[in-house]
């Protein structure tokens, strides 16, 4: 009877207080759970010993039978199919963690803490890159592919983003082919859609910009006027800045610990007294370190909803904050700052032989540029004789 067992009859099985097995004939066993749920498993004998396969779950009766006289044509042959069952679940497994998408979530897993904007690059990838090519073995790819996944953002939304998203995915490669012993990436140069000077930015704030900007930021209490005084005085970058804590002012020194400066190392900055009084006029909330916040739990969010409410109180607009670091650097060369001097206010390495050898902070420089940027600031806000401007350059030349 057991091998005349029918669909109709699988399924009066009923489940019971434990779990039980009803033979179907050829080796072949009907698994009811007590929830009535039912699956398939074969008993064989392999080497003298009694063996188990459990099938793939969802099968009907008839793909059961099947898969149990394969399973039984593998032991006539010498094979256990047992063990071949484990071997290509493990195989899968290896295959299913070699994915693009896993790669990617490991590479953010262990190198997410060291990365600028992080969860804008995780964002990018997981909208943009692992519905088309996640499930892939990152080993399978093909440059094609890549290509035509780059057609794709750049048609959707822009050149920018495409090679946003090319850059994020070298970073990743990259990541994976210093892991691995066969991966080579299949990311080329020539395969950006924009050239970076193209891209970069020229935009500083003119003198009547910087004024408005200014008066609007110095007649408005909250961390975020504050903040763009700030990047103006110091031509910090704007993370640097945002997440500054109370630890980091030493005396009238900004010091910038290398675990948040992007070229890796410590950077010291003499603050001007204008710079200082900035920070002197943000109220402290409650027992918070960080210097520019709005809840006393986290650094100033928000902020592009943030400033395009203060791009219509202050009547300036097609400016980022980034451009206050850029018309800083403008400015320190108006000032008569030295080229090597303005960079280092920056907190840029100077390269070469001289970045290799010259070890010296040039403290006193920069303190001496960022009073002059603070001194330049102070008269475009409140216009002076330009004839005084002019003569105060020059004495700043000869020093």
């Amino acid at each position: 009877m057991a091998r005349q067992i029918t669909n109709l009859g699988v399924e009066g099985l009923k489940g019971r207080a434990a779990r039980y097995e009803k033979p179907a004939g050829n080796g072949l066993y009907i698994v009811v759970q007590p929830s009535g749920r039912k699956s398939y498993a074969v008993r064989y004998r392999f080497a003298g010993k009694p063996r188990k396969l459990t099938l793939s779950g969802g099968l009907s009766l008839a793909a059961a039978r099947r898969e149990a006289a394969d399973a039984l044509y593998e032991v006539e042959r010498g094979k256990d199919p047992a063990v071949a069952r484990m071997q290509q679940k493990q195989a899968q497994r290896l295959a299913d963690a070699d994915t693009f998408a896993a790669i990617a979530a490991e590479y953010f897993r262990r190198e997410g803490r060291g990365l600028r904007s992080v969860k804008r690059r995780q964002r990018t990838i997981d909208r943009l890159v692992v519905p088309v090519i996640g499930n892939r073995p990152i080993g399978a790819i093909k440059r094609s592919e890549l290509v035509r996944l780059l057609d794709q953002v750049e048609e959707n939304n822009g050149p920018s983003m495409a090679d946003d998203v090319l850059a994020f995915l070298r970073k990743i490669m990259n990541w994976h082919a210093t892991r691995s012993d066969d991966f080579r990436s299949p990311i080329i140069r020539g395969m950006a859609r924009t050239k970076p000077k193209e891209r970069a930015r020229s935009r500083i704030l003119t003198d009547d910009e910087l004024r408005k900007v200014w008066i609007a930021a110095a007649g408005r209490p909250g961390a975020f006027p504050a903040l763009l005084q700030f990047l103006i005085l110091t031509a910090a970058r704007r993370e640097e800045a945002r997440a500054a804590t109370r630890s980091e002012i030493q005396g009238t020194d900004w010091v910038l610990p290398a675990a948040r400066n992007k070229t890796k190392v410590d950077l010291v900055r003499p603050l001007s007294a204008a710079a200082l009084d900035v920070l002197r006029r943000i109220p402290r909330i409650d027992s918070t370190e960080f210097i520019f916040s709005n809840t006393g739990r986290r650094p100033i969010g928000g902020m592009s909803r943030v400033k395009k409410k203060f791009d219509k109180l202050c009547g300036v607009t097609g400016w980022t904050l980034h451009d206050c670091r850029r018309t800083a650097r403008s400015l320190l060369s108006r000032a008569g700052i030295s080229p090597d001097h303005a960079e280092r206010c920056l907190g840029h390495v100077i390269g070469g032989v001289r970045g290799t050898y010259d070890r010296h902070e040039y403290y006193d420089e920069k303190a001496r540029a960022y009073a002059a940027l603070a001194e330049l600031v102070g008269r475009i806000v409140e216009p002076s004789d330009n004839v005084a401007e002019l003569a105060a350059q020059k004495r700043r030349r000869r020093r």
